[in-house]
């Protein structure tokens, strides 16, 4: 979990309370800001992912093996492996 994942539950949760409290006091506005809470830390989740997605592709590039992806030792060649697991 990164710091985009983060701030997306950070977020997600703040525009939860800010939507039952709009609902609850009937201020609009503030349900309103809620929603875009929402939106925004599901947003902030979807760039997390992305950067998931990069940064396990350039390990998976750089190491050459898919043990880059697996997050487990390295098997590759014995204990000389030349593709050592990177963390």
């Amino acid at each position: 979990m990164d710091r985009e994942h983060v701030k997306g539950a950070a977020d997600k949760i703040k525009g939860a309370v800010k939507d039952v409290a709009g609902k609850m006091m009937g201020d609009k506005e503030m349900q309103a800001e809620g929603k875009m809470d929402k939106a925004k830390g599901a947003a902030h989740n979807a760039a997390g992912d992305a950067k998931d997605i990069a940064r396990d592709a350039t390990r998976q590039r750089r190491l050459g093996h898919r043990a880059a992806l697996s997050g487990r030792p390295c098997y590759f060649g014995g204990s000389g492996c030349r593709y050592p697991r990177r963390v």
